[in-house]
């Protein structure tokens, strides 16, 4: 089922933006792959009503959500009270932070909310915080034999000092598939301090063999409500253009503080075939998103065979979950934004440089495309060091 299109010439930003013209893009974090024929169905029924007027998000979206995590993944009883649609994850954090920001909190007094992440962070993590004028609290994630691990002390250390925490699970861009005992401790801290969590949970649908996501909500009690989850069928089912998301929120204050913000910002209403695209998703392609996990994790071990064969100066960060593989290459002498732009120069390749994330040292390679993509961009970056280093010694 599972079918791989050449974009050239959709107007898609991965592969016709001016800077992707001509060139390889395993940047850009969507995929080349069609969307499930269930879902093109339920777009082509929804066209051919032939009008596209306003629209109510109807019962069968928010019972198709619930129904598919409780099925899915555990997370039973999501009520549709508790569930917040948006246009998108990113506008759905924006106005999380927005809505904190309007309660009475001890930050009033002591100037700016100081929102944590967890660096490596998704770059838009950045962006929100700043458009808020929050302040940035950062707990790098460190390396234990070549697997990210959280570094406790300092996590909590930083807890102490911070008024929201974003938590990405799974996590992007490290690819980190957070354990259920992981996540209980992290748990336990941010409530001990009092500390808000938003779990960021869109890359859930893509995880490796051997590897389970646990959603945040799962494991809270009935009566803990400091946190929300912002999830989308759109990472997994490649329907992002279509922007549909929705926000849980167990807390009703809460809840009525979030939906006055996402009207705020006038990101409230979503389009007709956004709806009907996550309804077919959540409820009819199951099978799909298996052969989607199983393509990735084909891929991922396409690209360790390669690294191993041929690139033996950089290291492959075992992928876990989502489909973007993070990479390690500060064996080239080389800073990931310089590597990443010559590369683009010289071999038409893009890859996404660690930089954007809050780190140096890595590449972010997106596996969601076609063997033959994969493989020859892997050659073109071979053929770029290789270069490189006869370059150097040249010199």
């Amino acid at each position: 089922m599972l079918e791989f299109v050449n974009r050239t010439g959709s107007d898609c930003y991965k592969w016709d933006s001016e800077e992707a013209k001509g060139k390889l893009p395993l940047w850009v974090a969507d995929m080349d792959f069609k969307a499930a024929p269930a879902i093109r169905y339920a777009l082509q029924r929804r066209l051919d009503h032939g009008v596209f007027g306003y629209n109510i998000v109807p019962q069968r979206y928010f019972d198709a959500v619930s129904n598919w995590f409780s099925r899915r993944h555990g997370w039973h009883g999501i009520k549709r009270e508790q569930l917040i649609p948006t246009i998108g994850v990113v506008p759905a954090l924006s106005a999380v932070l927005r809505a904190l920001s309007w309660r009475e909190r001890p930050w009033a007094e002591n100037g700016r909310m100081k929102v944590l992440t967890l660096t490596p962070a998704y770059n838009c993590f950045f962006s929100s915080i700043r458009n808020l004028d929050a302040e940035l609290v950062e707990c790098r994630l460190i390396e234990i034999n070549g697997r990210y691990e959280i570094d406790w002390t300092d996590f909590e250390k930083k807890i102490e000092q911070s008024d929201v925490f974003i938590f990405c699970n799974p996590h992007n861009p490290t690819g980190r598939v957070w354990t259920r005992d992981e996540i209980i401790r992290i748990q336990g801290i941010c409530e001990f301090y009092g500390i808000f969590v938003i779990s960021d949970e869109i890359h859930c649908e893509i995880v490796m063999p051997g590897h389970e996501y646990i959603p945040y909500a799962s494991l809270m009690e009935p009566d803990d409500d400091y946190y929300c989850v912002l999830t989308s069928a759109s990472k997994a089912f490649n329907l992002a253009g279509l922007q549909c998301a929705c926000i849980y929120v167990p807390d009703l204050p809460m809840y009525e503080q979030v939906n006055r913000a996402i009207n705020v910002h006038e990101v409230c209403d979503l389009n007709p075939f956004g709806i009907e695209a996550a309804i077919a998703a959540y409820n009819e392609c199951e099978d799909w998103i298996d052969e989607l996990n199983q393509q990735i994790y084909s891929n991922y071990q396409l690209l360790d065979d390669f690294i191993a064969k041929y690139l033996p100066q950089l290291h492959l960060t075992p992928l876990e979950g989502t489909y973007l593989a993070w990479v390690n290459i500060k064996n080239t002498g080389m800073r990931a934004e310089q590597l990443c732009r010559q590369l683009s120069e010289k071999e038409n390749v893009l890859f996404n440089p660690s930089e954007m994330y809050g780190v140096s040292g890595y590449i972010r390679i997106n596996l969601a495309t076609s063997e033959e993509i994969l493989l020859e961009s892997l050659s073109r970056l071979q053929h770029f060091l290789l270069n490189s280093a006869v370059d150097v010694q040249q010199k």
